[in-house]
């Protein structure tokens, strides 16, 4: 008998691994544009909780208030620079609720009795012509310095004689004057109460800022519904393609 030649078994070839499938442009895009939605929203929430911190920083009366820093002038008057309020044509009333009431105290550091007050600036400026006067044309706070700027002239009338006044307050000690804040051109006005020269004093600036608290949770809830975006962003950017799905029984395979 012949032997039988055993038949040769071919080794058959591994499997070839699934090929992992490619994010297309779309996918890519998804998950960009999730990234960013993320950071705005954040940044959002952040800007939020800045403004409810500085709500929470108001003092007793409800005021958000500066220092107490000294303002001073060897003339008869200190002013301030134009302040531009405008409230593109709002009432009165929508100004208030917008910008609340502004509150400034001054005391004398010399023990003179004080005048403070706030006119319109036009009324201002021609109250002082003529007259040796400083005006404040820069703030800084940290540290804390003044820039002025020095006309020459004489001695004005006293201050409380003048009928340009929104609001006004004079005396002894520490004087506190409240304004509701209205459209137009304003400046602030610090004298000694006589009208005399060399002025010393201590000016601290409060405003009450209403809007502080509902513009906080505003910009929080709205960076909430952007991080709510961006999470449905990036899963729809990471989600499966339908193929792989359904070989990994994610999805019923189509009939």
């Amino acid at each position: 008998m012949s032997e039988t030649t055993p038949p040769i078994q071919v080794a058959a070839p591994p499997p070839a691994a699934p090929r992992r499938p490619r994010r297309s442009a779309g996918r890519v895009a998804l998950l960009v544009t999730g990234a960013v939605v993320a950071v705005l929203g954040f940044l959002t929430v952040a800007a939020g909780g800045a403004l409810l911190w500085g709500n929470s920083q108001k003092d007793a009366d409800g005021y958000l208030s500066t220092g107490t820093d000294r303002f001073h002038t060897k003339t008869y008057a200190i002013a301030t620079d134009n302040l531009d309020v405008d409230t593109d044509g709002a009432s009165d009333l929508v100004s208030h609720d917008l910008f609340g009431t502004v509150r400034v105290r001054v005391h004398s550091r010399d023990g003179k009795p004080v005048f403070v007050g706030i006119a319109r600036s036009a009324d201002v400026r021609r109250y002082l012509s003529g007259s040796a006067h400083t005006t404040v044309t820069d703030v800084d706070t940290s540290p804390f310095h003044v820039s002025y700027r020095t006309a020459g002239g004489g001695r004005p009338i006293t201050p409380a004689r003048q009928d340009i006044w929104d609001a006004k307050t004079s005396g002894d000690g520490t004087r506190t004057l409240t304004w509701d804040v209205k459209d137009g051109n304003w400046s602030v006005v610090v004298m000694n109460a006589d009208g005399s020269a060399n002025v010393d004093t201590g000016v601290s600036a409060a405003a009450e800022l209403p809007w502080l608290t509902p513009a906080g949770w505003t910009a929080i809830g709205g960076g909430v519904l952007l991080l709510a975006l961006a999470g449905g962003l990036v899963a729809a950017g990471t989600r499966p393609p339908r193929a792989e799905r359904e070989r990994s029984g994610l999805a019923p395979a189509a009939a």
